[in-house]
């Protein structure tokens, strides 16, 4: 199907910047004529509360894993309906609109746009066009402001862009297309999904046998006295985290101040992404005092943990310290875990909160309705196997050289998953800047293609621009 795509016949110069041609009887038309601006508020704040992705587009805020605080009270939150197009103003030059499926509320800074009467667009048409990455062009151009993370994008700018535009019935032939074609990457993206979960799984087990066993064979075991650890080496004990680390709890927030130090900021996504922090990492740049700096200034050996999150199971993720810079300093919702070296290696303990049952006690501990979070008696509170500290760094050998090929693995389906989207990403960018002409291709599909499946999230946090900050 797709090997069968060719260019359209003719072209003409477009006039724009980033689309030099476009298809000979394509238009083109500035966002003001199809589209209008709709401002109505939520009385009662009642509504489905729904996010702005860069990754989905606009999704339910419960299906979205952001780490954003949900405000107290949603009452003046804007409506929109299906088919209406959704703009977060802060972040649309990241990719932060697009058409919703789902009437719904959402922050009442961002942009709600609906067809015009009369205009001949499908909206399905305009939401790919939106999010492809020619048009981001326009987008990033017509958001302003000082900082790049705070770049703001006005009804009128954004009214003012200009529109390719097949014809109506092009534009529905284009959807069809498209909507098969992400149909049939996603069926191929979610089964490598499903084989990353299972893999994971797998590793857990290997985690929690040497956390809880060991790595010696035969050695004489005792009851733990807990009953997810059960038994435990005789030689072994079982301590509270605040026996053997201190907590360090950072509140230094991503901004930029005259007055301060510029810094590194290691974040919630930096910890939860990555098993190890390291120099190579791109963290956020930001800017602290010095008794910041002082205080949470993380070291290598250290481990840093998630502590709040929308998510019941996104707290309490580790990530062990393995480099350290002057200059990186730990982020807010984020705790720093301190060993006493001479009661525990660092290694161990990333490896110890790891294991999914001692992380469980995390979990069941957080506090919270809307938001969960770690209270510091719920992290320092939690139960961990204690071997010997020679015996710690044989299982962290044995665990580093058993989990690569896990790591490798998952890495390896992580590119090929990888590879898939930038393929949707070019070929969606081809077909509706009309480099590819899907006409006859499409005039061969049967009448019944299944229409486009939603985007699965994937298991990682996106972090995207805090609303509350943008009211």
């Amino acid at each position: 199907m797709i090997a069968d795509l060719k260019p359209y016949p003719d072209y003409k110069e477009s006039g724009l910047p980033w689309l030099r041609h476009i298809p000979k009887h394509w238009g083109i038309k500035r966002g003001k004529s199809l589209l209008q601006c709709i401002d109505k508020r939520s009385s009662d704040g009642k509504e489905e509360l729904l996010s702005v992705s860069s990754s989905r587009g606009v999704v339910p805020r419960r299906s979205a894993k952001v780490t954003m605080f949900k405000a107290e009270s949603y009452i003046g939150y804007k409506l929109c309906w299906p088919g209406d197009l959704v703009i977060n103003s802060l972040w649309a030059w990241g990719g932060g609109l697009g058409v919703s499926q789902y009437h719904g509320i959402i922050s009442s800074a961002y942009g709600v746009y609906r067809t015009r009467p009369g205009a001949q667009i499908n909206p399905a048409y305009i939401n790919e066009l939106v999010r492809s990455a020619p048009f981001n062009w326009e987008l990033t151009v017509r958001s302003k402001g000082v900082w790049i993370s705070r770049l703001q994008m006005v009804d009128q700018a954004f009214l003012d862009a200009p529109f390719p535009l097949p014809s109506q019935e092009e534009q529905e032939a284009i959807v069809k297309f498209l909507d098969c074609v992400n149909a049939r990457l996603e069926r191929a993206m979610r089964a490598k999904r499903k084989t990353i979960g299972l893999l994971n799984e797998q590793k857990q087990a290997v985690i929690h046998h040497a956390v809880a066993r060991g790595v010696a064979p035969n050695v004489p075991l005792k009851p733990s006295g807990i009953p997810w650890l059960g038994n435990i080496p005789k030689h072994w004990s079982v301590r509270k985290v605040r026996t053997v680390a201190v907590l360090i709890v950072s509140n230094v927030d991503k901004h930029s101040r005259a007055n301060e130090k510029p810094v590194r900021l290691c974040n919630y996504t930096d910890v939860y992404k990555n098993e190890r922090i390291t120099n190579s990492l791109n963290f956020m740049q930001a800017t602290a005092t010095d008794d910041e700096i002082s205080k949470y200034r993380i070291r290598v050996g250290d481990v840093v943990i998630t502590k709040d999150s929308e998510e019941w199971d996104d707290i309490g993720v580790p990530t062990y310290v393995a480099q350290e810079a002057d200059d990186l300093v730990c982020g807010y919702h984020l705790g720093i875990l301190r060993p006493r070296k001479e009661l525990i290696a660092g290694d161990f303990l990333f490896r110890a909160l790891q294991d999914r049952f001692v992380a469980t006690q995390m979990h069941v501990s957080a506090k919270g309705v809307t938001r969960y979070g770690l209270s510091h008696q719920g992290i320092k509170d939690t139960l961990i196997p204690l071997p010997p500290t020679d015996e710690q760094e044989s299982i962290c050998a044995v665990l580093s050289k058993e989990l690569k090929r896990f790591t490798s693995a998952v890495t390896r389906l992580e590119r090929e998953i990888e590879l898939l989207r930038e393929y949707r990403t070019r070929l969606i960018s081809d077909v509706v800047t009309g480099k590819l002409d899907v006409r006859k291709v499409v005039s061969q599909l049967p009448k019944d293609v299944v229409a486009n499946e939603p985007l699965t999230a994937d298991d990682t946090v996106e972090e995207s621009e805090p609303e509350e900050s943008a009211l």
